[in-house]
């Protein structure tokens, strides 16, 4: 694969935003103030963001009011990170990635929280919290980190993106696999969505065996399976609070469901089995609920919105 891939941005396009109220089960207790110790000025108004991050190793992060997620970029291809999704774990309403990345660069790490919240959550070669794999030969086949981003819709009630992965080119294969993610996140949903497109040397991919993974952090976690409603995820503890994480594919897609375990690191997780459409095409929602947020205390309130979700057409 390229190690120096071209970073490309797309202006924003003139869409009519979007707009969805929380749901009863998003609804928090009151936002700490901002956290003084940052020295970073703040905007306290809720909205949905998203940038590339050269200055931290060629990130690329997305928020809204409620949840907050990275992909990995072209600086960190000879890590063990790739094509996994990390969380980042918010509990103020107001954008925090410009003050995370910040304040980080001024020594307060985001692995630590100052008031609105931190990243505790692991990735490594793991699929995060939604990240894609090829299903082949019964084994996770993997992309490196994006090569290229673009952001399509910047606006306070949505965001719109796209990032690009190439799987490697396997035996008798012409040309490498590509996809291209779009990823949407709104205003008061503790999910984003993503649409992923597979083509191959420019043609679409139709009946791509996949899986979309929900790490259980080593078996830490509870593996949560609902193949009947579409839907996989994980509930963890992490420093004294829960954590639900999970994937939930849109309707019309084939869902199966595992728990796979593995002593290998980064390998185990709930797994969701699905294929593409004619369109070489998936589409699938993941997201997080955070008990030291407010929005989702108990196992119980996580299924039921990982239920809701499933419901939506």
């Amino acid at each position: 694969m390229n190690p120096n891939p071209s970073l490309v941005f797309v202006a924003a396009l003139l869409l009519p935003p979007i707009f969805l109220l929380p749901s009863t089960a998003a609804e928090s207790t009151p936002a700490p103030a901002p956290s003084p110790s940052l020295g970073i000025p703040v905007d306290t108004t809720p909205s949905t963001f998203a940038r590339f991050v050269p200055e931290r190793a060629d990130d690329f992060a997305w928020e809204n009011d409620l949840v907050a997620f990275r992909a990995y970029g072209p600086a960190l291809r000879s890590g063990a990170e790739d094509s996994g999704i990390d969380c980042w774990l918010k509990r103020v309403a107001y954008p925090i990635i410009n003050r995370w990345y910040a304040g980080d660069r001024k020594g307060l790490s985001y692995h630590q929280d100052h008031g609105e919240g931190y990243d505790p959550y692991h990735v490594g070669s793991s699929r995060g919290c939604g990240g894609l794999a090829v299903w082949r030969d019964g084994k996770m086949i993997t992309s490196d980190t994006f090569v290229a981003w673009r952001i399509l819709e910047k606006t306070r009630e949505r965001t719109v993106f796209e990032l690009d992965y190439v799987y490697p080119a396997e035996a008798g294969e012409t040309a490498p696999l590509s996809e291209t993610k779009r990823i949407s996140i709104r205003l008061g949903e503790p999910f984003f969505e993503t649409a992923s497109t597979f083509t191959r040397a420019g043609t679409p991919v139709a009946d791509l065996p996949l899986v979309i993974g929900v790490t259980t952090q080593n078996g830490r976690a509870t593996a949560l399976l609902k193949p009947e409603h579409r839907w996989v995820g994980a509930w963890d503890k992490i420093d004294g609070f829960h954590l639900g994480t999970g994937a939930v594919l849109a309707p019309g897609f084939p869902a199966e469901a595992r728990d796979e375990r593995s002593n290998e690191k980064d390998r185990s997780h709930a797994l969701l089995f699905t294929r593409t459409d004619k369109a070489g095409r998936i589409v699938y929602y993941a997201g997080y609920g955070w008990e030291r947020a407010g929005h989702f205390r108990t196992v119980e309130e996580w299924t039921a919105a990982l239920d809701a979700r499933s419901a939506k057409p």
